[in-house]
């Protein structure tokens, strides 16, 4: 897939998506003011990714004095993300990228069997819209922090 062809230094891809509650969110709300991390993650109440987001919402004040505006996205709607949300009490709003295709963009993605599924990844920009992390899997929240820290 030539999506994937992302790294770090690169100018990250605009997007705009909805959040649980239904506000849009672009990348470029956030350009010149703060970072953004993006986690992209396979499923919402599946094992992996409850253990990664609770890991970031458990170091939450890490990530609130790094000034970072950090966000989940997966394909799933509303709903979905509302019951996922609440009920691990995640700070950070979940993203719906139902089509994929900013998982796409970011080259969050893979295919499985027939299906194309979204690829644990984590991303941090700049407040300059630059990427200075990309990492598949589930990084350390330390290094993903470092990479934005001034």
């Amino acid at each position: 897939m030539t999506e994937s062809m992302i790294k770090v230094g690169d100018k990250a891809p605009g997007f705009t998506l909805k959040t649980q509650e239904g506000k849009e969110v672009s990348l470029s709300d956030f350009e010149g003011k703060k970072p953004v991390i993006l986690i992209f993650y396979p499923g919402d109440m599946t094992p992996g990714c409850t253990i990664q987001l609770c890991n970031i919402r458990d170091d939450w004040s890490k990530f609130e004095q790094s000034g970072a505006a950090v966000f989940g996205v997966n394909h799933a709607d509303a709903e979905s993300h509302s019951k996922f949300s609440g009920k691990y009490h995640f700070p950070f709003p979940l993203l719906i990228d139902t089509d994929k295709k900013v998982s796409k963009k970011y080259g969050a993605i893979k295919k499985l069997f027939s299906a194309t599924v979204i690829k644990r990844t984590v991303v941090a920009i700049d407040k300059n819209g630059v990427i200075k992390f990309y990492r598949a899997g589930m990084p350390k929240d330390a290094e993903i922090l470092k990479s934005i820290s001034k």
